[in-house]
């Protein structure tokens, strides 16, 4: 009976994270839709295109705080509160760093006076970013599951409602128009998530898994060792890594286009990139959303847990992955033209290969979240980036010759090389024989 309880406490809780972001992923989905049929190909393709090059740079700003904070309460629990100050120092530096790189490069950049207005509209979005990542790592800990779908659905909801605004009264919005909604929404997430930060810097929040020791326990172990800069750089440079080169094998193709062939190009593979990352939202919001906090901690002190979990979650995602793949295989050419308009068709023929990602990609995210816990995040570095630098040389290679198709064929020659190294290494380092087996395995035990 309590092992009933607790798969089915488990199961609401993915579900209703998953149906909310499912939500606040599809009102991002509409935004583009509305802006792929407000602007020309080549037209969206320069929004797209900028909006890509301030995400690329945008895990720059905190540079993996969020994450190693998962990982510090996951170990220390109420003692990682000692962390926090050093932390929100390195975070204004990191943050002010990226913006002035950002400024550099929209000024002298290869560009015209277009792309150069966006990108300074748009820098807001690092900000922004920054703020939805550290208060979702917040909620995350407090295990704040609605109030976590809810910060993730008002963006996405603002941004479409004020881009249905500025189509609605401007006869022909401009570029620069639909940059300022970000820079308003990013506004938003910055004055509410600071409520948040401050309130966590206090030691005003609920740490799930962990009971709370008296002050002076607490302030006993902050005054053991003096925490600076360095000690966050060290422990929060494999995270920050790992959000660039995530990024930079997953979006950097959309840039790539932009430049080596052309706005139009860049347009309409972000439909197809669009689509994708829609599908791609189920297994984030399980690892990223739901599992990342309870892996550190099971990792720390539940062995056969992580294990469990583990062998699961592998089946789970191989399955969900290969459905998608045969649904979008189905869908793909119907809803394309339906909904981003005739000129994009030629993204019907993209996702054809892009589809193939779909059960590889599901199951990279289940056996790669084993490598963020304890000391294996150095490793997962690595291979993220190799991984990034196979994709930008694919990219290269293929881009000039073959346009959106090399771009996709790269995309998902990346996504088979980094599964190929998460299952070598999680054999080798983590679970050792155990790694490959008994993927079907259920949940045996009751226990959070």
């Amino acid at each position: 009976m309590k092992a009933n309880i607790s798969i089915r406490k488990v199961f609401g809780a993915v579900s209703f994270l998953w149906v909310s972001s499912l939500g606040g992923a599809g009102l991002a989905f509409l935004t583009q839709v509305v802006l792929a049929r407000e602007l020309t190909p080549a037209g969206y393709g320069v929004f797209a295109a900028s909006l890509a090059t301030i995400t690329l740079v945008s895990p720059l700003a905190g540079f993996g705080v969020q994450g190693f904070w998962l990982k510090l309460f996951g170990a220390e629990g109420w003692h990682a509160i000692r962390w926090l100050p050093p932390s929100f120092r390195f975070v204004f530096i990191s943050t002010f760093s990226t913006l002035f790189f950002i400024t550099i490069w929209a000024t002298w950049g290869p560009h015209d006076a277009t792309v150069q207005r966006l990108l300074y509209w748009l820098s807001s979005v690092v900000v922004g970013s920054l703020f939805m990542e550290l208060v979702s790592g917040k909620l995350q800990l407090e295990e704040r599951y609605k109030m976590l779908a809810l910060w993730h659905i008002l963006p996405n909801l603002s941004r479409l409602l004020l881009v249905l605004l500025v189509v609605g009264v401007a006869a022909q919005p401009s570029l620069v128009d639909i940059a300022a909604v970000y820079t308003l929404t990013s506004l938003f997430l910055v004055v509410v998530g600071f409520v948040h930060l401050r309130a966590m810097a206090h030691g005003r929040f609920t740490l799930k898994g962990h009971t709370k020791p008296i002050a002076t326990e607490v302030d006993k172990k902050a005054a053991e060792v003096r925490l600076g800069l360095l000690d966050i750089v060290r422990g929060a440079w494999p995270f920050g890594l790992s959000g660039v080169f995530y990024l930079l094998y997953f979006q950097s193709d959309i840039i790539l286009l932009k430049y080596l062939v052309g706005s139009e190009a860049a347009g309409v593979y972000n439909v197809a990139f669009t689509i994708m990352a829609a599908v791609y939202l189920l297994p984030s919001v399980i690892y990223q959303k739901f599992l990342l906090p309870k892996l550190h901690r099971w990792a720390n002190h539940d062995r056969t847990r992580f294990l469990q979990v583990y062998r699961i979650g592998n089946g789970s995602m191989l399955l969900f992955g290969g459905l998608a793949t045969v649904v979008l295989l189905l869908l793909v050419p119907l809803i394309v033209p339906l909904l981003f308009g005739s000129a994009y068709q030629s993204a019907v023929s993209l996702l054809g290969v892009l589809v193939f990602c779909a059960p590889v990609r599901f199951l990279a995210t289940s056996v790669g979240a084993t490598l963020v816990t304890q000391e294996h995040m150095q490793r997962k570095i690595f291979y993220m980036g190799a991984v990034a630098v196979i994709n930008l040389s694919l990219n290269l290679l293929l881009i000039p010759s073959f346009a959106t198709m090399g771009a996709a064929v790269a995309t998902l020659m990346s996504e088979c090389a980094l599964l190929a190294l998460y299952l070598i290494a999680v054999r080798r380092h983590v679970f050792g024989a155990e790694a490959w087996r008994g993927w079907t395995i259920n949940f045996k035990r009751g226990n959070e």
